[in-house]
């Protein structure tokens, strides 16, 4: 009981003081068949070393993305990342610096805080950019909630094309403050009418492009039936180095931006940890998430940087801050603002055309192949295919033939009767040997 102060009388008064009559009580919220019936059937203790042996074994069973031809995307993307970016955010200084609270000894935080704002802000062609999210998913949804502040309306509309994980992160924090959200089916083809689901009542409209299946998305129309209607328009994308070829959201008239920035500085790393983008409008900046790191002058006329807003719950604003969010994701960010230096402007439109090309010719080629079919009109570097039969035993048959050939439907979206719908990426890292495994795969498949 060392660790495990507390006697059953101490937690008996707990529960008592906060109306529970047991500990099952505390987790009523968590889906009953999330909850384990049982203990996990794993050893009580073993030795040090036979547990470092048996994870090592079990690690030996996976297959790394930069062994095989890999073509899964679907919200996280293998890119080459630059090995000067790992070796720079491994000083010390960066390494072990954590929360910039105090300006006077955190002046490099916080100016690389302040040139990632920047970065965001340009690549998304908004006038703000907070000092990022845990990951795309959450910056969605914190944009949903700042979207019902700003409008003091609680309804948002979501497209079909959304990553379903962003919906349904978006689903789980709207349920907690009861709020209203209207989830459009999948949309393989970006044939929906959003526009018909907004009214009176709408706070915002979130879509995303590229979106879910690749397709890419003019938001202009849907912007200005938004506006119409006093709501506003989130604009989400998973995919940020699409940013340095399509047209940003901001010129489609987004009034906020959420997306992921892990393709920039970070690796997949088995899912995270990734870090979240979030933009918006100069006169929604005081209900913005997070934090804003902002440029000053000291007494002495030289330049400096300061935590503009903090607005968090931990600070002076409590039950008033405008999010719970608890950090932001300061070394992943980092990684992406030193991966978005090394490339430039020139460089990152140079990124974005290759990855767009090795699209084409992916789509060109898979196009050829027997029951493949491109279902995608316009995409940036990822797309859908439709394939014969079950697209999860597809991808089963193409990972047995040392292929990784993309992220089933099905996988994200159990019974929504896209079973034979495949997500296939192809950036900058794929060769044509690579393009013509997966081809080849499939072709010996069907």
């Amino acid at each position: 009981m060392r660790y495990l102060p507390l006697t059953p009388a101490d937690r008996a008064s707990m529960l008592r003081r906060v109306g529970v009559a047991g500990i099952d009580d505390l987790f009523a919220d968590i889906p009953r068949d999330k909850l384990l019936r049982e203990p996990l059937d794993l050893p009580r203790g073993k030795p040090e070393p036979e547990v470092a042996r048996l994870l090592g074994a079990m690690a030996g069973k996976n297959v790394a993305a930069s062994s095989v031809p890999f073509f899964a995307g679907c919200g996280a993307y293998k890119h080459h990342v630059p090995a000067s970016v790992d070796h720079l955010i491994q000083r010390s200084e960066f390494l072990t610096s954590y929360t910039p609270y105090q300006p006077e000894i955190a002046q490099g935080t916080l100016q690389y805080l302040f040139e990632f704002q920047t970065q965001v802000a340009s690549l998304t062609a908004m006038e703000v950019a907070n000092a990022s999210m845990y990951d795309g998913s959450t910056g969605t949804a914190e944009a949903v909630l700042m979207a019902h502040r700003l409008t003091k309306r609680r309804k948002a509309v979501l497209s079909g094309g959304l990553h379903p994980h962003y919906a349904d992160v978006a689903r789980t924090v709207s349920r907690m403050a009861r709020d209203e959200l209207t989830i459009l089916p999948p949309d393989p083809r970006a044939g929906e009418d959003i526009v018909a689901h907004i009214d009176a009542n709408t706070s915002c409209v979130v879509v995303q492009t590229p979106d879910f299946f690749g397709n890419l998305r003019d938001l202009s129309k849907i912007a200005e039936a938004c506006h119409a209607h006093g709501a506003l328009l989130v604009a989400v994308f998973t995919e940020a180095v699409s940013l340095g070829l399509v047209a940003p959201p901001g010129d489609m008239g987004a009034d906020i931006v959420a997306g992921e920035g892990q393709s920039f500085g970070n690796e997949l790393n088995f899912g995270g940890p990734h870090v979240g983008l979030f933009a918006t409008r100069q006169k929604f900046v005081r209900q913005i998430p997070g934090r804003l790191s902002g440029e000053t002058i000291d007494a002495g006329g030289r330049r400096g940087y300061v935590l503009t807003l903090s607005a968090r719950e931990q600070h002076i604003r409590r039950e008033k801050a405008t999010s719970n969010i608890c950090t932001n994701s300061g070394l992943c960010a980092l990684a992406f603002s030193i991966h978005l230096t090394l490339l430039g402007e020139t460089g990152l439109k140079r990124l974005a055309r290759v990855n767009h090309a090795n699209a084409v010719k992916l789509a060109d080629m898979l196009a050829r192949v027997p029951g493949v079919e491109v279902l995608n009109d316009a995409f940036f570097n990822e797309f859908t295919v439709r394939v014969k039969g079950d697209a999860a035993e597809v991808v089963e048959k193409l990972a047995a033939r040392g292929v990784i050939g993309g992220v089933p439907v099905s996988r994200l979206l159990p019974g929504a009767g896209l079973d034979d719908l495949l997500v296939v990426a192809s950036t900058e890292v794929n060769t044509d040997e690579d393009r013509e495994a997966l081809a080849n795969g499939l072709r010996g498949i069907n």
